[in-house]
């Protein structure tokens, strides 16, 4: 197990995951920070685990076209989930929007593209999407083309007041299920049928 910072967007996280895969990496699991886009239920400092991404990014149109999903292994977000569950926090299942443009994620109305912005944002959120960053989608995507597995969960903010703290151990604990279940898989596969 390392960690790794990946830095901002998707062309640094498939850099990192193409030079990890490399040397050995077969899970990926960003930890990170995210836009809240549900506030009628959702709250900042609540936690979502990413299943899917909306592609509204450029990397991953370099490994597979617009009409492949980014989707996240089933696997790793049950682990993530659970890892949720046992620490009792507060948290959400479901889809991000990623994408490249952090100020227009943040300042949707200021921006010279604003009404186009604006529509599409009220889109993903009719559609229910839960969160807004910059790196599942083409995370996803680059992890299913070298054959890894990949998934998330990221703090839902409004702010950047919010401690890390939670959501970090929160990782740690999906990650040791996924460890667990991982080790008892290649215990049943070693066995004699």
């Amino acid at each position: 197990v390392s960690v790794t910072s990946t830095g901002i967007g998707g062309p640094s996280t498939a850099i990192a995951v193409e030079e990890l895969a490399q040397i050995g990496a077969d899970t990926f699991i960003r930890v990170g920070t995210s836009g809240l886009m549900q506030p009628e239920y959702m709250r900042p400092g609540d936690l979502v685990v990413i299943t899917a991404a909306v592609r509204d990014e450029g990397t991953g149109r370099e490994y597979m076209p617009l009409a492949f999903p980014a989707l996240a292994d089933l696997d790793v977000v049950a682990c993530l989930r659970q890892g949720c569950r046992d620490r009792n926090v507060r948290h959400h299942i479901g889809i991000s929007h990623t994408q490249d443009s952090f100020f227009a994620g943040m300042r949707t109305g200021e921006m010279p593209l604003a009404a186009k912005l604006q529509a599409e944002q009220r889109a993903w959120e009719a559609g229910g999407v839960l969160c807004w960053e910059m790196e599942a989608a083409a995370l996803y995507v680059v992890s299913r083309v070298l054959g890894t597995r990949a998934g998330g969960i990221v703090l839902a903010l409004s702010d950047e007041s919010l401690s890390l703290e939670n959501l970090c151990q929160t990782a740690v604990a999906g990650l040791r299920r996924l460890i667990e279940q991982d080790r008892r898989s290649e215990s049943d596969a070693r066995e004699p049928a």
